[in-house]
């Protein structure tokens, strides 16, 4: 191989690695855990062979735990198996019906988090019956695990948990309105988890009067401690010299209790509020501490502002409270560019003196963007803090990242985005809940990287439709080689001219643009074409305008690259095959005896049919899979018998050299190869048989990467099929039925193919113009349809396996 070639496509495999390891392991921590169990469900329930067999890849488990896990240990199971949806602990008492559900499948799924084969039917009366019937030997008790969302350490009281469990899945339940549930969610769980969603505040709250509890606050910034005494404590913030100055004011503290803390007084008596209203609402709950912002603006008919730090059961907690310019607290950073690389940094420093601040990310609205936010925070003074909460808030997000550090620290953050900007939406933010008196610096890099696992996370399925399109075309350059000079050329040559984004995207480009007018759409839907494949939008609630999908154009900016990533598996994977088949040819030569032919490991006529029938029967009757990687591995057998020939004709001593002779357009033509010398009346090796055999290789090992593809895309069907072999033998539904036969006749037809019989073929010049214009094909309608690839290297190989009987 040459130098070029290798080094290029190995910088384009080394960003490919980077960019899959940071695709499979560059996500944060699961900060969800599953409700706790004291036993997980991993106790097998044989099912009848009757439902084994069509259901294969179900399992029903015996669930239970603490005391339940217990006792149902050694319960011998008998009767129907009867699906249950266990309350708490796994107890019966609290089992809940699914009327509400009745034949509904995504409710179902919702719900238990698996897609149930056939519609549920059961009333909410049953249930108890069906939870005792564990206890009398009845009925089995069927646990379906499903995930469940983190419930804080702090946040609930105990029976809290119990009200807020029941509330919250009786409001998923019978609400059908993805808006209302997302409401539900966020209420519960990220803002006031005490009361419902939709329940009013309290018109009025008597407060108490006892004058030694209260404290009016004169300063900007409140920081109490409670003692270790319980006692009733309430601090008065006055509004009347603040509206003016100050346009919110800033609440947090560390008492994850969450009763009602914050209060608007209405009527004042003295030195205490004696009635005001409920202000707790907007409570936020960060994992450190819950916070409250409040617009001065929304509180006209409010005078005072009132903080409860009251700790009746002796619990220590700090409240830090402020008044805040929001204008003045926000600042704007730019985002850098894409193609930065990294190299320049954005930076902006925080003079830390409020509890909050907002930096706006502007030019940060693409999911190809991948920012590495660096928060580096100091202070003069070190005493005891609450801990920072850095957290980006994108509005077109339903869901924040949270990111809790320390003082001093310097923190990084991820900033990628999961969808790109609507057009109606404000930019993100990056909230810094800091503490006062300290300096923060922001620093905001491009990372490379994350960059490429964002490509790959969005285009993705465009890689191996490139890899298909390197290989086809690296064929046809084998045949046009073949048609040319009588000769194959090098594998690692033909693939790595495979790469020809120039008349590919292109092209594929030219296509996109046309469909936009009117004309060329008639004329696309008057040839039965489907649709043009384009990659999902990557903006949330796009809309579609009659029928249309709005298509986004950088993917299209970034086929190139992805052509050139898809290209390196293909020149890597050709690579790795020829590596292997040297090996296993070494390995096997000892078990074959040697041969000189170029007609080494190829297959008689009727051997061919015998094969064919014999493996299209297995292919109906069992899998499709098994029969074209029974076919494709007779392929590979016949590259191995050519590798073991080249290897013994190459290390022979008395090869006679070939003799070149000069033709009239003066090139020089070698000796035809049926013209071999005799010794002793029997004939000589040439050189020319070497070269053959070779040549041979060469084509057969283009011819074996290019069948590797569907196999590589059926191999998940076959591993489910043997996987599943015990409980049937036929994979039923077979994907691979359409195309089994066809491949099959393919490949056993171009196992005794040579580069003989393809340059006398008056087939070869049109077989090799097909590629061009199949892999243009391919990349317009395969990527977010996979299985089409198949189809359109069967367009390629039925012709070229023509050429090999024609």
């Amino acid at each position: 191989m040459k130098l070029a070639p290798v080094a290029f496509y190995g910088f384009a495999l080394g960003l490919l690695a980077v960019g899959l390891r940071e695709l499979l392991t560059g996500f944060e921590e699961n900060r969800c855990s599953m409700t706790y169990m004291f036993e997980y469900p991993e106790y097998r329930v044989s099912s009848p062979r009757r439902v084994a067999r069509l259901y294969p890849a179900y399992g029903l488990y015996l669930y239970g735990e603490g005391l339940y896990a217990q006792e149902t240990r050694a319960l011998k199971l008998t009767g129907a198996p009867v699906l249950f949806l266990p309350g708490n602990a796994g107890s019966y008492k609290q089992g809940e019906g699914m009327t509400g559900m009745e034949g509904s499948r995504d409710a179902t799924r919702s719900i238990m988090g698996v897609l149930l084969t056939q519609q549920v039917r059961v009333q909410g009366q049953h249930w108890s019956q069906v939870g005792r019937g564990l206890c009398n030997d009845q009925a089995d008790q069927i646990g379906v695990e499903a995930g469940q969302s983190e419930q804080r350490p702090g946040h609930h009281s105990s029976h809290g948990v119990t009200h807020e469990h029941h509330a919250l899945r009786g409001g998923l339940q019978f609400t059908v309105d993805p808006e209302k549930k997302m409401a539900v969610l966020h209420h519960h769980f990220i803002r006031h988890p005490v009361r419902m969603l939709g329940d009013s505040p309290d018109s009025s709250v008597s407060m108490l009067d006892f004058p030694e509890a209260w404290s009016e606050v004169n300063t900007l910034r409140l920081a109490y401690s409670t003692p270790k005494e319980g006692q009733v404590r309430y601090f008065l913030f006055a509004l009347s010299s603040r509206r003016k100055a100050y346009s919110h004011f800033y609440c947090r503290s560390n008492s994850m209790e969450m009763t009602s803390w914050v209060y608007g007084c209405m009527h004042k008596n003295g030195s205490s509020c004696v009635r005001a209203v409920d202000l707790s609402m907007g409570t936020e709950l960060l994992p450190p501490y819950k916070v409250l912002v409040l617009s001065l603006s929304d509180l006209s008919l409010v005078t005072h502002l009132v903080v409860s730090a009251s700790n009746l059961n002796g619990k220590q907690f700090t409240v830090e409270c402020e008044w805040q310019r929001q204008e003045s607290q926000t600042v704007s950073v730019s985002a850098p560019h894409v193609l930065s690389f990294g190299l320049t940094v954005s930076d902006v420093s925080v003079n830390s003196s409020g509890l909050l601040h907002t930096i706006e990310l502007e030019n940060f609205d693409q999911v190809y963007q991948a920012l590495r936010i660096n928060v580096a925070s100091q202070c003069k003074v070190h005493q005891d803090r609450l801990p920072n909460v850095y957290r980006i808030n994108v509005p077109w997000f339903r869901e924040d990242s949270l990111t809790t550090a320390s003082v001093p620290s310097v923190t990084e953050i991820s900033g990628m985005l999961h969808t790109s900007r609507p057009d109606n939406a404000s930019g993100v933010l990056l909230q810094l809940h800091t503490a006062p008196n300290c300096q923060y610096k922001v620093s905001i890099r491009t990372s490379l990287p994350r960059v490429l696992g964002q490509i790959l996370r969005f285009c993705g399925p465009l890689v191996p439709v490139y890899t298909a399109v390197t290989l086809l075309l690296a064929c046809g350059g084998q045949l046009s080689s073949i048609l040319d000079s009588r000769r194959a050329a090098g594998m690692s040559q033909v693939v790595a001219k495979g790469l020809q984004p120039h008349k590919v995207n292109l092209l594929v480009y030219i296509l996109h643009l046309l469909l936009r007018c009117n004309w060329f759409q008639e004329i696309w839907s008057v040839l039965y074409l489907p649709p043009m494949d384009a990659l999902p939008p990557t903006t949330p609630d796009a809309t579609f305008h009659e029928g249309v999908v709005p298509v986004e154009e950088w993917p299209h900016l970034l086929s190139p690259l992805l052509y050139i990533l898809g290209a390196a598996v293909a020149f890597w994977g050709s690579a790795l095959l020829r590596l292997v088949m040297r090996l296993i040819s070494l390995i096997l030569a000892p078990l074959h005896r040697p041969s000189v032919s170029r007609d080494c490991g190829t297959v008689s006529l009727r051997s061919q049919v015998l094969i064919t029938l014999g493996l299209a029967v297995v292919g109906g009757l069992s899998c499709g899979p098994l029969s074209i990687s029974a076919a494709f591995l007779l392929h590979l057998y016949r590259v191995l018998r050519l590798q073991m020939t080249e290897r013994s004709l190459s290390h022979m001593l008395n090869l006679v050299p070939r003799k070149n002779k000069e033709v009239e357009n003066g090139t020089v033509d070698a000796e035809p190869p049926t013209k071999s010398k005799e010794c002793n009346g029997a004939p000589l090796l040439s050189e020319c048989a070497l070269q053959e055999v070779r040549d041979d290789l060469q084509l057969h090992l283009c011819l074996s990467a290019l069948f590797t593809l569907p196999v590589m895309l059926i191999a998940p069907s076959l591993i489910h099929w043997i996987r599943n072999l015990r409980y049937s033998t036929q994979l039923d539904p077979d994907p691979c039925w359409p195309h089994t036969v066809p491949l099959i006749i393919v490949y056993m037809l171009l196992i005794n193919c040579n580069t003989l019989k393809l340059s006398t073929s008056k087939l070869l010049p049109l077989t090799s113009c097909l590629p061009l214009p199949l892999s243009i094909a391919m990349v317009t309608f395969s990527p977010l349809h996979l299985y089409r690839v198949t189809y359109f290297l069967l367009a390629a190989l039925v012709p070229l396996a023509s050429c090999c009987v024609l």
